[in-house]
């Protein structure tokens, strides 16, 4: 009997998780976050469903979602580069203690009234769904379909890791308060805010350290080594937690560190990584369906839409725009974050505390709770590749490289292969009038012959070329190439320009006479760090009197090619 059950126990769950992931692989198609597919189908194998499971245990569920949690962080950790954090930390940070303060605030203030109750409860619920879910904001951004540029996209995914400490925060002290309504909370709290974030942001950073010298000394395969990150990470978030820190802070740094390490973590590791993500959202998803009973959230279904509709049209963009004052977004950027401050797991996890406390009328707001969720996966999050292009954010990818290799022990250098399309600009070129001082050409195959390249051979279409170049440089090499695509075109322009150009050269070239006196003598690199600082990204704009150039590609904050844009 005990094996019989145990057998219908695995069919269930992998037929569960079978068809999550079948339709969640189809979802993208439809533009429909696969997220809200296996919280669908969990839903759908619910009480109120079709598979009449009743599930109820809070305890399971917040332990396997911190699990799950801890992973997604981990492996969002290792695929963020370093030059990425450095781009977007400072409004990341901004936006992960400012932003979801004002956010709770806004939703507490209008919960209250809407609703008529206690006032702590209505800020409660606003520390609950303060912040953005790094499982939901990874997810939907890698499947949208479309390039977010870098200085949006980042901060959107930085903020989603650093947010929770916050919203852990305002969540326990609130609990605190219903709890014990004569406790004194004052400095003492804001020490548990400072530990918080010091504690996770000093074990994830000091461990993440350890472990990457750790790993680089041990030879495994990539499934070995994906599994140590993963132990490792796991043991990370546990003894930060244990001393009182955020530990889904630490475990996000310390994927940081362990990514970017000397030279970091290969492609098959973060496949395999990528595959334990998939496992831990999709089967964190299924579970927190199965918890959802449909019949119990119709009680409370207007307020909460109400709720739900003030955080995502006036809550979180009024915390957007005053966290981003300081720092260098167009207002379509900022429109943008504001909108896609999506709500997830995160959320759903914190409305369990106030459950597991005993503190009254908190049933409410877990209805509440998974409402917001629902709705700003199904409208935030499809409408989000759609809301890219209308705001005018997202960048066309550029074509990749048949196989990219990093260089052991060479800073920032690549092995990279091209095969040149019939109609490329190096079509009929020798080779060395493409070359620059940065690349360097190491192998030309032919009808499956090596060419010798001492002897500057032309390029013909067919050809593979390898060349050792840094990352930077991955665009000028996929645009010597390939064919430049209608969406390129349009978006870059026609022509292409270094950086290190001037900009008097460059006016003088299309008979533009009209232009600043402060760019007079600059290059083109300059004329962008004029305006953006070191943060510039591909996709900014600059106008040089008639001229219009768009960051073609970027290194660093520095602009290495520009697109040029003719008028009209």
């Amino acid at each position: 009997m005990h094996l019989d059950s145990l057998n219908l126990f695995l069919l269930i769950g992998t037929g569960l998780m079978f068809i999550g992931l079948l339709l969640g692989s189809l979802s993208t198609r439809i533009g429909v976050p696969s997220l809200l597919m296996f919280l669908l189908v969990g839903m759908a194998a619910g009480e109120d469903g079709i598979g009449g499971i009743e599930f109820d245990d809070l305890s399971t569920a917040y332990v396997i979602s911190n699990i799950a949690l801890a992973v997604i962080l981990m492996d969002g950790g290792l695929r963020t580069r370093m030059d990425t954090f450095r781009l977007a930390l400072k409004p990341a940070l901004s936006l992960a203690s400012l932003g979801v303060a004002i956010s709770a605030a806004l939703v507490g203030a209008f919960t209250t009234w809407l609703m008529g109750v206690d006032w702590r409860l209505g800020l409660l619920l606003g520390g609950i769904i303060g912040s953005t879910d790094a499982a939901a904001v990874f997810s939907v951004i890698k499947g949208a379909g479309v390039n977010i540029n870098e200085r949006v996209a980042s901060t959107l995914e930085i903020e989603s890791g650093l947010n929770d400490p916050m919203a852990i925060f305002i969540t326990l002290m609130l609990v605190g308060v219903l709890v014990e309504p004569d406790a004194a909370f004052g400095f003492g709290m804001v020490l548990t805010l400072i530990q918080q974030f010091g504690l996770g942001a000093i074990i994830g950073l000091g461990l993440g350290a350890v472990l990457s010298e750790i790993l680089l000394r041990v030879r495994s395969n990539e499934g070995l080594h994906a599994l140590l990150l993963c132990s490792g990470g796991a043991m990370v978030f546990a003894l930060t937690n244990l001393a009182g820190g955020s530990g889904f802070l630490a475990i996000y740094l310390t994927g940081l560190v362990a990514g970017n390490r000397r030279g970091g973590t290969g492609d098959n590791v973060l496949r395999s990584m990528d595959s334990m993500a998939w496992l831990a959202q999709s089967g964190m998803f299924l579970m927190l369906g199965l918890l959802i009973t449909p019949s119990e959230l119709g009680q409370h279904l207007l307020p909460a839409l109400l709720v739900a509709l003030f955080l995502m049209l006036v809550a979180r963009p009024a915390a957007v725009w005053v966290s981003l004052i300081p720092f260098i977004f167009t207002w379509r950027e900022k429109l943008f974050i504001a909108w896609t401050g999506l709500r997830g797991a995160v959320p759903i996890v914190l409305a369990v505390f106030p459950l597991l406390a005993g503190v009254g009328e908190t049933r409410l707001l877990f209805d509440i709770t998974l409402v917001v969720v629902l709705i700003s996966l199904l409208a935030q999050g499809a409408s989000l590749r759609y809301m890219a292009r209308l705001l005018k954010v997202s960048v066309p990818a550029t074509a990749a490289p048949k196989q990219m290799v990093p260089m052991a022990h060479s800073a920032n250098r690549y092995l990279m292969q091209f095969e040149v399309e019939e109609g490329a600009k190096a079509q009929g070129q020798r080779l060395g009038t493409i070359t620059t001082q940065r690349i360097t050409p190491v192998l030309i195959i032919r009808d499956k012959a090596f060419l010798n390249l001492s002897e500057d051979p032309q390029i013909e279409a067919g050809d593979m070329v390898s060349w050792l170049a840094p990352l930077s440089e991955q665009d000028y090499l996929s645009d010597m190439c390939h064919k430049i695509t209608v969406a390129e075109r349009r978006y870059f322009g026609d022509f292409i320009v270094r950086g290190s150009v001037p900009v008097d050269q460059l006016v003088a070239v299309y008979g533009i006479h009209e232009l600043e006196e402060r760019l007079k003598g600059m290059t083109v690199e300059a004329a962008f760090e004029d305006r953006f600082g070191q943060h510039a990204v591909v996709g900014d704009t600059l106008k040089l009197g008639g001229l219009r150039l768009r960051a073609r590609t970027v290194e660093k904050g520095r602009v290495i090619m520009a697109g040029i844009k003719l008028p009209q």
